[in-house]
């Protein structure tokens, strides 16, 4: 009780001095701005681009152009050979190892003022579930987040590894005695063998928070069940709240809700290797905190004039409502003018609020289109509220079918279902009239006998999940892309179809 009633004080203290910066977004985000630019000054970035001479937003960009991971590689390179003080001051203390690029994997600098904010962004976001709900008895029961393995790599002097595992060593002191599952089963680089050890030890625990990329959350669960013949809800009567990141779980809902067999609260997060930047700080409005005070200088590009020559940049103050826009950032980990590859829409001003709309590279434009994820995962939301029957769906991606074997080319979306809708083609008809109301130009193609309306191909059980592991990706942080301008993961999904119509 006493504890509970101490992390409903900090909860409350913390929530008190965050409103400071959240009241006073743009002049937060200035001094934000100032203290990166005086930081970075020394550095051979910032001698190569003048920093000393910087004194408003208007001249970084005039100087600093906008870069991806790929752009930024020279730099890196330097660092990863042993350099000091080339983007940040000193060395990294961590390299975050993600893939995507095409010179494979990733290795994001994290320095010794960058990890502080992941650890307290994650922190505030839960003390403010605990300020906001006051349900503060989630802290005695066991938590678990399913992550990478904590075991990290010697890069020169550098530690390497997952963020996510990178993270596990960070854990509060106060919540080492209720953390699961254990530092060896932890450790378990094969996540299926890894799943199997972290059911073993807490199926017959007190959990009360679970965490962790809903796909693979969902595999635990299903193991969880098959291991005890009861939903988890029941299995673990305290768990109370879900913790995620990384992707929508609007597409998850219905199966977590079968799972489970109730609906706990769910906490989302907006963490990567390159920082934390917002969380859900309500339970009742729609959008994520955008985190103005962590170390992170902001700007958003619009999403259709990107690939422009002419990119129309805005600053925090010039944003709108409803907007696509790419994200940038400069931060502590010495990251300038730093495209993640992100699209977020602003869901609210005051204060600064966003989703996350997809990912600028991941779109269908196959005859210019121009399809984004959020499009997609609100028709398919649509279309399973609009069936009579639960329909639960699993896991889906779409591609473009350019040269069909016959009739004109289409949108092909690969779907494994938990439960069928009553009948495929009208449920697929249910998804495409929804996407030609979010998206005009997908609407003049099929209107202009130019595109077919979509055809959904159905994936075997467990078909997702075999794709994954058959590429070595199976667990961890790897995620499934909802949408792909080409056939490369269509094609490797092939295998996997259902022949069951």
């Amino acid at each position: 009780m006493i504890k509970e009633i101490a992390f409903k004080v900090f909860a409350a203290l913390v929530h008190r001095k965050n409103q400071k910066w959240i009241q006073n977004p743009i002049k937060t985000q200035l001094q934000i701005f100032n203290q990166l630019i005086q930081k970075g000054s020394e550095t051979k970035f910032g001698k190569d681009h003048s920093f000393k001479s910087i004194t408003n937003t208007i001249e970084f960009r005039e100087k600093v152009p906008v870069r991806d991971y790929e752009e930024l590689l020279p730099y890196v390179d330097k660092i990863l050979e042993g350099d000091s003080d080339v983007l940040w001051p000193g060395r990294p203390i961590y390299y975050a190892k993600s893939s995507g690029t095409t010179s494979g994997a990733k290795f994001i600098p994290i320095t010794y003022d960058s990890m502080p904010q992941h650890i307290r962004a994650a922190r505030e976001a839960l003390l403010n579930y605990i300020h906001e709900t006051g349900s503060s008895k989630i802290i005695n029961g066991k938590h678990i987040f399913l992550q990478g393995s904590p075991v990290l790599e010697d890069k020169k002097g550098v530690a390497l590894g997952r963020l996510s595992g990178i993270v596990a060593h960070y854990v509060p002191t106060y919540l080492q005695k209720n953390r699961m599952p254990s530092w060896k089963t932890n450790c378990i680089e094969d996540w299926e063998k890894k799943v199997e050890a972290v059911v073993e030890e807490t199926h017959n625990q007190n959990m009360t928070i679970i965490g962790g990329i809903p796909s693979w959350v969902q595999m635990y669960f299903e193991r969880l069940s098959k291991k005890s013949g009861k939903v988890v809800g029941e299995l673990f009567p305290n768990f109370s709240l879900f913790v995620y990141g990384g992707v929508n779980f609007e597409p998850y809902r219905g199966i977590f809700k079968k799972l489970i067999g109730r609906t706990p609260d769910s906490l989302e997060f907006y963490p990567a290797s390159e920082g934390f930047f917002a969380y859900q700080d309500s339970q009742k409005d729609e959008g994520l905190l955008l985190l103005l005070d962590h170390g992170i200088f902001y700007e958003f590009i619009m999403a259709k004039t990107f690939f422009d020559k002419n990119q129309t940049v805005h600053s925090l103050e010039q944003v709108q409502l409803g907007i696509n826009y790419v994200m940038i950032i400069s931060s502590t980990a010495g990251l300038w003018r730093y495209n993640i590859g992100d699209t977020v829409k602003f869901t609210s001003l005051t204060p600064f609020k966003v989703i996350v709309s997809g990912r600028i590279k991941q779109f269908i434009s196959a005859f210019g289109e121009h399809v984004i994820v959020s499009e997609v995962e609100q028709s398919i939301k649509k279309a399973i509220q609009q069936e009579e029957k639960e329909v639960t769906i699993r896991e889906f991606t779409v591609a473009p079918q350019v040269k069909p074997k016959s009739g004109l080319p289409y949108h092909e979306w690969l779907i494994e279902f938990e439960v069928d809708p009553t009948n495929l083609e009208e449920f697929a008809l249910s998804i495409d009239n929804t996407m030609r109301q979010k998206n005009i130009y997908y609407n003049d193609l099929i209107s202009g006998k130019i595109l077919r309306p979509l055809i959904i191909k159905k994936v075997m059980k467990d078909g997702f999940q075999n794709y994954m592991k058959s590429i070595g990706k199976l667990g961890g942080q790897n995620k499934i892309p909802r949408v792909s301008d080409n056939r490369k993961i269509a094609t490797a999904l092939t295998p996997f179809l259902s022949t069951i119509k």
